[in-house]
Order: structure tokens, then sequence, then C-alpha cells
């Protein structure tokens, strides 16, 4: 039962993490097609997407570990935006360092996803939204 439990957290987690990439990708493309520079564009997206995933995460994903309202809840931001950011480096190193050895980009692209997906799932099921049942 407990298995069964974990695999719909982790269905909910990457049901999340597609509709946040949504949010990153439209918002991106929206703004490129306004005429708005791509980094700009990028970082525009990409926060919107750290946002959209806070709200996903904490109210369908981890609804039973998020921190009442005040300090504890802003740690919990904070961190949640950390882990995200963790995985903008990740993501740059693997892609960097992929196709450094020759790798297709689209290839290193994909290898970095799954490699920031799995270190911020980790990160956040087990430290940033961690029950507080299981604390």
């Amino acid at each position: 039962m407990l298995r069964r439990a974990a695999d719909i957290l982790l269905l909910r987690y990457l049901i999340a993490s597609a509709l946040a990439l949504g949010v990153d990708m439209g918002t991106f493309l929206v703004l490129l097609q306004l005429g708005t520079g791509a980094a700009l564009a990028a970082t525009l997206g990409y926060s919107l997407g750290i946002v959209a995933h806070w709200l996903l995460s904490s109210r369908a994903v981890f609804a039973d570990g998020v921190a009442a309202r005040g300090p504890e809840r802003t740690r919990q931001k904070a961190l949640f935006v950390g882990s995200a950011l963790l995985g903008l480096a990740l993501t740059a190193m693997v892609v960097a360092g992929g196709t450094g050895l020759g790798l297709d980009p689209r290839l290193a692209k994909l290898a970095a996803i799954a490699v920031s997906f799995t270190v911020t799932w980790l990160l956040r099921k087990t430290v940033i939204f961690r029950s507080r049942l299981q604390a």
C-alpha cells in the first residue's frame, strides 16, 4: 500500500513538472514572438515555471508537507527555489559536459532533464516537503 502511495505521489509530481515546463516554455515562446531578447525570455519563462511548480507541488503533490504560513513557509519556499536553481545548474553542467564530449545537444539536454528531475524530486520529497508525520 505504501508503494502504491509513493507511485501516485511520483505520478502527481511528474504531471506537475510537465505543467510547469509548459508554463516555462509557453512563456518563453510567447515572449520571443513579442520581440523579447532570448536570455530575458528564458529567465522570465523559467521564473514563472518555478512559481507554477511551487503552486502545483504545494497544493497537489506535497500538500501534507506544506508548512503553515509564516517564517517556516518562507523558508520552505526559499528551499524550493534553491532546489530549482540547483536543477538549473545541473542542467547547464550536464549539457555543457555532454556537448563537450561530442554528444548531440538534444541528447545532452534529455540526459540533463533526467538528472535534474531526479535530484529535485529527491530534495523536494525528502527535505523540502517532508511530511510532518515522517519528521
